[in-house]
């Protein structure tokens, strides 16, 4: 059974693991830990400043992740969107009800711009953000406080007001 929790520093071993094989293993993205501290200090990146960071797991195992980091106001960036490669797809949707849920923290937290970088190989992941409502823009269109990561060259922007 499906259980979406948040998650803290004392999930950074199981995180880590999930999110490198994806990346590394899957679709060889070069980016290491180093290039990833966030991972290391859930709680001081992500909670500290009005984010949130949640855990899919099933049967006590972690399949999924999302986060949210807030930098402005009323803006904030999802970050480590994750699901294991054999809980991906309709059957489960995970990644549908991960979205869901940190949407709804965005609403009910009156954060209604949200933003992500992602790698254009990973094809799925732009075609779930678009069916979800969100744009893709030019680089030059994110805000000023957006915090980028080194590997990401498409970015999406979704209007929570609209």
């Amino acid at each position: 059974m499906l259980e979406i929790n948040l998650v803290n520093n004392t999930h950074s071993e199981e995180i880590i693991n999930l999110v490198l094989n994806i990346q590394q293993k899957e679709f060889n993205v070069p980016i290491t830990i180093e290039d990833q501290p966030d991972l290391m200090q859930i709680e001081d990146f992500y909670f500290a400043n009005g984010g949130s960071f949640w855990g899919a797991f099933i049967n006590g195992e972690l399949v999924g992740t999302i986060a949210l980091v807030k930098f402005d106001e009323k803006a904030a960036a999802v970050r480590k969107m994750f699901v294991k490669k054999e809980f991906r797809g309709k059957e489960h949707s995970i990644a549908q009800k991960l979205l869901e849920i940190l949407l709804a923290y965005c609403q009910k937290n009156e954060i209604d711009k949200v933003y992500l970088g992602t790698v254009s190989i990973l094809q799925a992941a732009l075609r779930f953000y678009e069916r979800n409502h969100f744009k893709i823009i030019e680089k030059e269109l994110l805000p000023e406080k957006f915090p980028l990561m080194s590997a990401d060259n498409v970015f999406c922007f979704l209007d929570l007001k609209s």
